[in-house]
């Protein structure tokens, strides 16, 4: 998606008439759905005078193709400004332009990183070089028309408002000046950039280069699981963007400075598909490989666990498997810093107790953190799913303190699943009733939602989509019991006026259901598929969420016998039953969240229950059938 598009000449004219900020803004609202922040606008304002300047020559060419605010495939990130045209040789040309409004900067021992202010207080970001470069390496591996066409993207930053100094072209940064150099304030800055433009753009966008590229075909995506044995490997398989570089390099950083008396612990929150796992493994490797530091990816969710295990399986010992990768509740009985940092994953779903009879260790945090100088601990605490999940900040701060370590918290903001679409994570937080966010209803371009009044048609879709890669499945929340695992001939999940039977996901299976390969016609829960991810995912909504006149209700009575998430449930009922039904309420609300954000493309939904369904298919701004 581009929120502004036109030839050079009309830019400028739109420039000239003091018009281009209130038309970016219009467009922007009448896209996306949501208005824009006051210092944006000004920001526009500001910097696209400063673009408008250095584009007032008249070797660039008047039809020249001008972008504004391209929104990169698949992820939440966009593109300030984009110059397109032909080279001296008649070949498409890409200049992509970062804008900062930055007056100085501050050197880091961080790679790529910098310390800048921002409105809230100095802070430290990506360099503007690595961003650029960062964002067209991205869109050269997502975009079918830029890779199969050899078409060349140039990144380049512009700091109209920098002074020249030692720091934002250190030779720290040399590796990424060199990718994407980076032009600053004054005369002389503007004419370079110039040259640097007019050496890649000679004649205008003849070939209509970015309305090919933003109608281009998306690659599928890489999922991480896919990705792992290259990644163990050594091998560059994604791109870290801003806030998920500099979270990668504070955990490099820190374990350099961590010790039995120098404990550090680093507190990592982000939502669904913000790229905490990623991260996550990105640093075991580069930890173990090349810092030759004992490190380990731990979580407590068993399918993602074997999940990759079975992806190494045939390429790397049994053992050094287990090494990799270990779950949560063996740390009662491990030496204090017996490694050197542990990476948990999914920290939310962190137990007091270890042991299947919960009888084990005093706690996982305390246990985890006396395990290792260094802790990273990666947490959405919207992904709490059943009375047992105790990880919080607050709790990890609480067991961090009576370590005497030092704290450091980090967040991750932008998501690079649900087809990036920050705004579909924020209408189902509104639309669930787990806050109130401005997204009252859903724009189904951005991200492929539907509400199905049948379930057999979700069956159906869904069994479409999984033709071409075996990355669709289908999930609901846990309200039928699991009678099949006793009785293979029985159905647990049974509609008879809609002529629908299925079964849970095989025992067989286990935690690998997610990638087995007919496991498409079985129905997965919350604990096979969440820390996981497809392409799309099917959700039958049972009877523990409702809603009536508007409001969303949940029924903890509705869920299945068999299912252990509100164990506690009706204990804590009859001596503080606020708390008990607060508590179920977060519990089941987080359980769709979490279901409904495994689809990196696509979600589509059934729910049992009439008044439910026609709820969802009012709070969306395109009606679905």
């Amino acid at each position: 998606m581009i929120i502004y598009q036109a030839t050079k000449e009309k830019f400028l004219h739109h420039l000239l008439s003091n018009e281009i900020h209130e038309i970016i803004e219009e467009t922007y609202t009448q896209k996306t759905g949501r208005r824009v922040a006051k210092n944006e606008v000004r920001s526009w304002q500001e910097s696209l005078r400063y673009m408008g300047a250095v584009l007032d020559d008249g070797e660039i060419p008047e039809d020249a193709g001008i972008s504004i605010e391209f929104a990169i495939p698949q992820t939440s990130k966009r593109v300030d400004f984009i110059i397109t045209g032909l080279n001296t040789a008649k070949e498409d040309q890409v200049i992509i332009v970062e804008l900062k409004q930055w007056e100085s900067a501050e050197i880091t021992v961080k790679d790529a990183i910098v310390k800048t202010r921002f409105q809230y207080g100095v802070g430290e970001t990506s360099h503007p070089s690595y961003q650029a470069w960062s964002y067209s390496e991205l869109l050269s591996q997502l975009n079918e028309t830029v890779y199969s066409e050899g078409i060349r993207l140039n990144p380049c930053a512009y700091l109209h408002n920098y002074t020249e100094d030692t720091v934002i072209r250190n030779a720290f940064y040399q590796a990424y000046l060199d990718k994407a150099p980076v032009f600053l304030k004054g005369k002389l800055e503007k004419e370079k950039l110039k040259v640097f433009i007019k050496q890649f753009v000679k004649y205008g966008d003849q070939t209509n280069l970015m309305y090919r590229i933003d109608n281009g075909k998306i690659k599928p995506s890489k999922s991480l699981a896919d990705s792992l044995k290259s990644m163990i490997d050594g091998n560059l398989e994604f791109v870290m963007l801003d806030e998920q570089k500099l979270v990668y390099e504070t955990v490099l950083d820190l374990s350099k400075h961590s010790g039995p008396d120098t404990k550090n612990v680093l507190i990592v929150q982000g939502g669904p598909g913000t790229g905490k796992s990623v991260i996550a493994v990105n640093l075991l490797v580069n930890l173990i490989k090349d810092q030759e530091r004992i490190a380990q990816y731990v979580t407590k969710n068993a399918a993602p666990r074997a999940v990759y295990e079975a992806k190494l399986t045939g390429s790397m010992k049994k053992s050094a498997i287990s090494n990799l990768f270990t779950g949560s509740g063996s740390f009662h009985a491990t030496e204090k810093n017996a490694f050197d940092v542990l990476l948990v994953d999914e920290a939310h779903r962190l137990n007091e107790k270890s042991g299947m009879f919960k009888n084990l260790g005093e706690n996982q945090i305390k246990e985890v953190i006396d395990a290792a100088p260094l802790t990273v601990f990666f947490i959405d605490e919207d992904q709490k799913v059943t009375f047992s999940d105790i990880g919080s900040s607050d709790e990890i701060i609480k067991w961090a303190i009576k370590a005497n370590a030092s704290i450091h918290k980090l967040s991750l903001e932008s998501q690079f699943r649900c087809n990036g679409s920050d705004g579909y994570l924020a209408w189902l937080d509104d639309v669930l009733g787990i806050r109130e966010t401005a997204n009252h209803t859903l724009d189904t371009l951005d991200y492929d939602f539907k509400v199905f009044s049948n379930p057999v048609d979700l069956q159906q879709a869904i069994y479409k989509k999984n033709v071409a890669r075996n990355k669709a499945r289908l999930v609901a929340g846990y309200c039928w019991n699991w009678v099949s695992k006793n009785s293979l001939t029985t159905f647990d999940i049974v509609f008879p006026d809609h002529q629908f039977q299925m079964k849970w996901n095989l025992g067989t299976d286990g935690p690998l259901w997610i990638q087995a390969p007919n496991s498409v016609t079985e129905v997965g829960c919350i604990h096979t598929c969440q820390g996981l991810e497809v392409d799309y995912i099917g959700v039958i909504i049972g009877p523990d969420l409702i809603v009536r006149e508007g409001k969303v209700l949940t029924i903890p009575s509705a869920r299945a016998k068999t299912d252990k998430s509100l164990s506690g449930y009706k204990k804590l009922l009859k001596s503080n039953p606020t708390l008990a039904n607060t508590r179920a309420d977060n519990i089941i609300k987080n359980t769709y969240r979490t279901l409904m954000t495994r689809g990196m493309k696509g979600c589509y939904i059934y729910s049992t229950d009439q008044e439910t369904a026609s709820y969802f298919t009012e709070r969306l701004s395109i009606k679905n059938s």
